[in-house]
């Protein structure tokens, strides 16, 4: 049995605005990752189960490894397509916002959500929420928003209409932000809500190998090179660091999600327990900074002080605005500052 997480009146409350509904969106944020798309899809296919009209926005483009995912050739990129998601937001019953906090983390959608007259409900689990839904579903202490719809389907009365294909996104957004279940992962209850999908004939390590062993030789050769060559271990305070300029981006033929899961690896050299990856964003002429951890350091809260972002405990990231040798140096200073806490012994 699963813990009653979310509170009953705002499951109430979604219900019937559920029950009334004809027209519904769900929109995610920018750069969605693999909880962003699976939360979405996952809440997609249930309500078209229940023969509501839906439709999934999308600020800009996701990594091709999620594009295998049942549903995926139907989400609208904004980006693209931003006249008609315009018409589709303006004319929703409902409006399902997922994985994000904030209005300004789904860039250019943010101005026709909030002007949109559709109900708006909240589906998150990152800290400090805004005020912009009527239902507000937030809950930093479970380990992805695909968990935190499974949730609401579930207590809403739906699990028998939980289809294979739902499941399958549900677990793989579950799986993409745990990192393959090892980090924010140790609540019995993530795994028991993985043997309840596994119970609707997802499998779940053709889901691992598609999302984790699909990818290009570029990668790998890039990959390759960022180890060697731009992987910069601070042994002094237990941390790592690695970068990559939009030039080195583009000698390896870099497409979106070929960086992804790098900021990991320096996480398991022996004593690295914080680890950061500095990337040239070529879209928004910014550099974008992931951050890791182990154990109890707070890489979000290095996030929140130095790159303007947040996130969870092990997991989080933000944003920098100038050179790649000025986030460098930032992320150093972090490293001062953090010192204490990266050699404590345990």
């Amino acid at each position: 049995m699963l813990t009653k997480v979310i509170e009953q009146s705002k499951i109430d409350h979604f219900t019937k605005w559920f029950d009334r509904a004809d027209r519904i969106v769900i929109v995610s944020h920018v750069a969605p990752d693999g909880d962003a798309i699976g939360s979405s899809l996952g809440l997609w296919h249930f309500l078209e189960s229940q023969g509501k009209t839906v439709n999934v926005i999308v600020p800009n483009a996701f990594p091709d490894f999620l594009k295998w995912m049942p549903g995926a050739k139907d989400i609208l990129l904004y980006d693209r397509y931003a006249d008609f998601a315009d018409k589709l937001i303006n004319e929703a019953d409902i409006i399902c916002c997922l994985d994000f906090n904030t209005l300004k983390r789904i860039d250019n959608l943010a101005v026709p959500v909030e002007a949109a007259s559709g109900r708006k409900i909240l589906i998150d689990h990152h800290l400090h929420p805004d005020n912009f839904c009527s239902i507000t579903i937030s809950h930093p202490e479970i380990s992805s928003t695909s968990e935190l719809v499974f949730r609401l389907i579930c207590r809403m009365g739906y699990f028998e209409d939980i289809t294979r294909e739902a499941a399958e996104c549900i677990y793989t957004g579950m799986m993409t932000d745990t990192g393959g279940f090892t980090y924010n992962s140790n609540n019995r209850e993530i795994y028991f809500i993985i043997s309840e999908l596994l119970s609707k004939g997802i499998d779940k390590d053709e889901i691992y190998r598609k999302v984790y062993n699909t990818y290009s030789e570029s990668r790998l050769r890039l990959m390759g090179y960022v180890l060697y060559s731009k992987m910069r271990v601070y042994k002094d305070c237990n941390a790592a660091m690695i970068s990559l300029t939009k030039d080195e981006q583009s000698k390896f033929d870099y497409i979106k999600g070929d960086s992804e899961g790098f900021v990991n690896i320096p996480l398991s050299i022996k004593n690295v327990i914080f680890s950061a990856f500095l990337r040239e964003d070529t879209e928004k002429k910014m550099i974008k900074i992931s951050l890791r951890s182990v154990g109890d350091f707070p890489c979000n809260k290095v996030a929140a002080e130095f790159f303007n972002g947040g996130g969870h405990l092990n997991a989080s990231g933000g944003e920098f605005f100038g050179t790649m040798e000025e986030a460098e140096k930032l992320f150093e200073q972090a490293l001062e500052k953090y010192r204490p806490l990266l050699t404590a012994k345990k």
